[in-house]
């Protein structure tokens, strides 16, 4: 693989998460430092309830706050469609409607099943269809439930296939508890390449287990170019304890570059955005490049009278 095609997260799926509120002006500053990283594809907000996602709340404001730069897509994710049409009227470049492979998920989120749920997705994907805006689906519990333990591929399969007769072209796994492991995603990905291929696949993995990257990099062996990366680390599922964040998204270009695979991004750039990130939540994000830096700064060599020889 020479090259992949990463979407930033970390405003979204990163800020929903914190349980402080992080105030309006710092999330629209947030996404500004992100387009200047080189990156293409931001997931800004999410049109969704205010009482279940209270950090949403302020999604128009930010929306209408950031300064939008060439050649960025900057996406939203939508429920059903009073969020699609939210999006609609403020112009969103893209819109991500979503479910769960799991029933039990799919019901602590939305309180619905998941085939119920489609009833919305497909109403999401009408409005996006009417204003002439691309949509992708998000399955979440993709490589495994917190409530069920694990998702056979093969419902993962039904699933997609549900989304795809609804319209979405391109469709997003999401690792939504860290459960993933390298022997999950290649199950998943080989069944549903061999049931839809078709398909354009984006992977979303969290690292609460630690499998992040390796799952990247399975998935990248087996052809996927597309993923998804939160800055710094940023994330976790409010539906699920213990779900931490997403894989960082200067970690995950730290490895790629490393590999000669292009991504587009600058990695100081990065760095500074996820140091900003820092600022605004409480605790302490999980960035390994906010810990350690790249492994390119390096002290220099050391001589016999710097060891005290």
């Amino acid at each position: 693989m020479s090259s992949v095609r990463i979407r930033e997260v970390g405003p979204r799926d990163g800020i929903q998460s914190e349980s402080a509120q992080v105030a309006t002006e710092d999330k629209i500053a947030l996404i500004d430092a992100l387009s200047d990283t080189g990156l293409r594809y931001i997931e800004a907000v999410s049109f969704v309830s205010p009482k279940a996602i209270p950090n949403m709340a302020d999604a128009r404001a930010v929306w209408e706050g950031i300064t939008r730069r060439d050649g960025v897509f900057y996406s939203a994710l939508v429920p059903n469609r009073k969020g699609a049409q939210t999006a609609a009227e403020v112009g969103v470049d893209g819109m991500q409607v979503f479910i769960a492979a799991s029933d039990s998920y799919n019901l602590r989120n939305v309180r619905k099943t998941v085939k119920e749920s489609m009833s919305d997705v497909a109403a999401a994907v009408d409005v996006a269809r009417g204003g002439g805006i691309p949509v992708e689906g998000t399955i979440s519990t993709a490589f495994g439930c917190p409530y069920e333990g694990d998702v056979p591929p093969d419902r993962v399969v039904e699933v997609t296939r549900w989304m795809v007769d609804a319209g979405i072209p391109s469709i997003s796994y999401g690792d939504t508890t860290g459960m993933g492991t390298p022997r999950r995603v290649r199950e998943v990905i080989a069944a549903v390449r061999a049931s839809l291929p078709e398909v354009e696949l984006n992977m979303h993995f969290h690292d609460t287990r630690g499998t992040g990257l390796a799952n990247v990099l399975t998935a990248l062996e087996m052809g996927v170019d597309y993923f998804d990366a939160s800055i710094g680390g940023m994330g976790g599922s409010p539906y699920a304890s213990g779900a931490t964040g997403n894989v960082a998204t200067e970690d995950l270009v730290h490895m790629l570059d490393d590999m000669d695979v292009d991504t587009g991004l600058d990695l100081a750039k990065l760095i500074d955005a996820a140091r900003f990130a820092q600022t605004l939540i409480e605790g302490e994000l999980p960035s390994k490049m906010l810990k350690a830096g790249p492994r390119s700064e390096v002290k220099g060599p050391v001589t016999k009278e710097d060891a005290g020889v």
